[in-house]
């Protein structure tokens, strides 16, 4: 066992519900208890997150989630997902790029969109500021 519990998923070396994986990326079952059918999609090369992520890691994944959030509304009967993920250490709850990928249904009463605060600086000031 290694200290990342995503590669030893990739590795074999620690269980998982897979969904469908790629060469380069995994989908499985979160084992967090909420929210039902929470899925996680990592990439198969151990990267903290999508800064130190290489461009086909991050394809993989991209292309592994939108085939899955389309077999999920296809097959499931689910009406879409939601894409989350971070690259902020101190939210990361696992270190190793993952995306959540959440199936949606019309009123299933998620909120996964976070409360942000109201904006403090000018809208130009923020855009001058992230070219």
């Amino acid at each position: 066992m290694s200290e990342c519990v995503f590669c030893d998923i990739v590795h074999g070396d620690a269980p998982c519900r897979l969904i469908e994986e790629s060469d380069l990326a995994l989908c499985f079952v979160s084992i967090d208890d909420r929210p039902d059918y929470h899925l996680l999609v990592v990439p198969k090369r151990h990267v903290v997150n999508i800064l130190d992520c290489d461009p086909q890691s991050l394809q993989a994944v991209t292309e592994l989630a939108q085939r899955v959030a389309r077999h999920l509304v296809a097959d499931c009967g689910f009406d879409g997902v939601d894409l989350l993920s971070t690259s902020f250490a101190e939210a990361q709850s696992v270190p190793h790029f993952h995306v959540h990928l959440l199936p949606r249904a019309h009123g299933d009463g998620l909120d996964t969109w976070p409360a942000l605060p109201e904006r403090t600086i000018p809208l130009d000031e923020a855009w001058h500021r992230t070219r």
